[in-house]
């Protein structure tokens, strides 16, 4: 297909289609392609993990979840068939996507609790516990 004739659409413009009436995907990245739009409302009801995995990320870039999954060759062709453009990413997009991530990634960061805390709270109860056992035993003698 040559550059002339493809379709492009923003971020925008498929953020309008997340519903099961009208399910839009941005899937691809720049090692495989890059980002294309996929219509995949007519395969909704056929996808394996069901219609409500594809409408949680409706409308928007799918592509980690998509790699994530670990999708087989025989799904990126069935995916093929619902392709209808290319994803255009301009400087404001990728800002936005940007933005996007590490809001997420902050999110997550700070929804745990960190391992090294947990790591120092079991070295202070180990310490306290063993200054505890050595002060019976003085008080003992």
């Amino acid at each position: 297909m040559s550059e002339e004739k493809k379709t492009f659409y923003t971020l925008e413009e498929v953020g309008k289609h997340a519903s099961a009436e009208d399910c839009w995907l941005i899937i691809g990245n720049e090692s495989n392609g890059g980002p294309k739009v996929y219509d995949v409302t007519k395969y909704l009801d056929d996808h394996p993990g069901g219609a409500e995995v594809m409408l949680d990320v409706g409308g928007q870039d799918a592509d980690e979840f998509f790699e994530d999954i670990g999708h087989s060759k025989e799904a990126r062709e069935e995916l093929a068939k619902y392709y209808i453009g290319e994803f255009k990413l301009d400087e404001a997009t990728k800002a936005k996507l940007k933005a996007q991530a590490e809001a997420k990634a902050a999110a997550a960061a700070s929804s745990g609790v960190s391992p090294i805390l947990i790591a120092v709270v079991a070295l202070v109860a180990i310490g306290f516990g063993y200054y505890q056992t050595q002060m019976a035993k003085t008080a003992e003698e």
